[in-house]
C-alpha cells in the first residue's frame, strides 16, 4: 500500500517572524533552491503577511513546486528571528505551514528548530534603565 517506492528528500526552511513567513525548499544538501514562497506573496495587506492563512497558502504553493521537481519527502527546519535582538519564538505561521506541507502529500521526516541563539552578544537597545513605557 505504498504510494511512492523511494522517498526523494528535500529540506523545507521555514523562517517565521511576526511580520512574515518565508518558506524555501532546497535539495538535501541545502545548496540548490527548488521552491521559494512567502506569506507576502499570498495576501494584499501588510498586516496579513504573518497570518497562518497566508503561511498555509505559501506552503501549499511551495509543496506543489517541489513535487513537480520530484521531491516527495522533506525535513523541516523552523527558524525564528532570534539572534541579537529578535524574539526566539517563531511566529504564528510556522505551525500552520508545517501542517499544510504534510497535508499536501509530502512526507515529513525531522522537524528541527534552527533559531540563532547568541552565546553572549552585543548590548541590547534600551539603555541602562530599559525601555520606559
Amino acid at each position: 500500500m505504498k504510494s511512492q517506492k523511494q522517498p526523494r528528500w528535500g529540506i523545507a526552511h521555514i523562517y517565521s517572524s511576526y511580520n512574515n513567513t518565508i518558506i524555501t525548499i532546497t535539495d538535501i544538501t541545502g545548496t540548490e533552491t527548488i521552491a521559494r514562497t512567502s506569506g507576502g506573496q499570498m495576501v494584499k495587506s501588510d498586516r496579513m503577511e504573518a497570518s497562518p492563512t497566508a503561511a498555509m497558502a505559501a506552503a501549499k504553493k511551495a509543496a506543489e513546486i517541489a513535487m513537480e521537481a520530484g521531491i516527495n519527502a522533506i525535513h523541516v527546519k523552523i527558524r525564528a528571528p532570534g539572534g541579537h535582538n529578535g524574539p526566539n519564538s517563531p511566529g504564528p505561521g510556522a505551525q500552520a505551514s508545517v501542517r499544510s506541507l504534510s497535508r499536501s502529500g509530502l512526507r515529513i521526516g525531522i522537524i528541527e528548530d534552527v533559531t540563532a541563539i547568541p552565546h553572549d552578544s552585543c548590548r541590547k537597545k534600551g539603555g541602562r534603565r530599559g525601555r520606559r513605557v
